[in-house]
């Protein structure tokens, strides 16, 4: 029987799967089924412990729509949380490989349990080359994005996967719903993009929605509220010590002179368990119609 562990960062629910312990391949198809909240466990995507050759822990992370993640904050949380709670190691500091550099983890412990975890989340850049953005080689601040008839002011940023930040008066749900995959499946960004809609209430505060890349409307995004932190920074909006609150709740970011990130926030486990015959035969279906 394969094991999961489902966990949550302020709503946003990875599914955290040990690779060496799943008895099925982990294609697009099976991702989709696992991440079904009608057929399958439910959740916005999939993290896989993966061995490592740079890093303590090697880390793949999966969007719920099958495709491949670069980095996620929430899920840095949960995978950080995961790994001292199921006994893959007692340390409170860890290295953990993704596919969108080495970050560092710092488990805030309590008892047994890990309430909090603090990640160092990189380097954010502008660099269209770097996110990457279409066009000539620039930093991509403040720059005009034409959606139909509708005009946007937008900033491009890279924090290990991409992200575009759009700085408003108000929030609208709505809007960032009916407009967000417009910008995701933008030709500007050659590997999609995630999308936030950001409102600065004060010097260290933001309010955004986000739009995922791969996952759609989701109530909170760590990677996204680095990212909008980042941006907020460059425009000259804010500090560089901001709250950043989702509807799903709030995290705490630092953005160094250097563009180093340093993200605080809670994480909760939902549940554990095995995943059952009726949904294994699912998955052997589905794997064996890939061969």
């Amino acid at each position: 029987m394969s094991r999961f562990v489902k966990s949550h960062g302020l709503g946003n629910d990875y599914i955290v799967l040990d690779k060496a312990d799943i008895t099925f391949e982990l294609n697009a198809d099976v991702i989709k089924l696992l991440c079904n909240r009608n057929y399958g466990i439910g959740s916005d995507g999939i993290l896989m412990l993966v061995p490592s050759n740079n890093a303590d822990f090697g880390l793949k992370i999966f969007n719920p729509d099958g495709s491949p993640a670069e980095k996620s904050g929430n899920g840095l949380r949960i995978f950080a949380k995961f790994l001292y709670e199921h006994g893959y190691t007692r340390n409170e500091l860890l290295s953990i490989d993704t596919p969108g550099g080495k970050v560092f983890a710092e488990l805030d412990v309590k008892g047994d349990v890990v309430p909090f975890v603090t990640v160092e989340m990189g380097i954010a850049t502008f660099q269209s080359k770097l996110i990457p953005v279409e066009g000539e080689d620039r930093e991509v601040v403040n720059e005009e994005l034409r959606i139909d008839r509708e005009l946007l002011l937008i900033t491009a940023v890279s924090v290990g996967n991409p992200h575009c930040v759009s700085f408003v008066d108000e929030l609208d749900e709505a809007y960032l719903r009916r407009i967000g995959p417009h910008i995701e499946n933008h030709k500007m960004f050659p590997n999609r993009t995630n999308v936030q809609f950001a409102k600065v209430l004060s010097k260290d505060k933001i309010e955004i929605l986000i739009w995922e890349r791969g996952a759609g409307y989701t109530l909170a995004s760590g990677s996204s509220s680095c990212a909008v932190a980042a941006a907020a920074i460059k425009n000259g909006l804010t500090g560089r010590y901001v709250n950043v609150s989702m509807p799903g709740g709030e995290l705490q970011i630092a953005i160094r002179e250097d563009w180093s990130i340093k993200m605080r926030g809670p994480v909760e486990e939902i549940c554990s368990g095995t995943i059952s015959e009726d949904l294994n035969l699912r998955i052997s279906k589905l794997s064996a119609s890939q061969n």
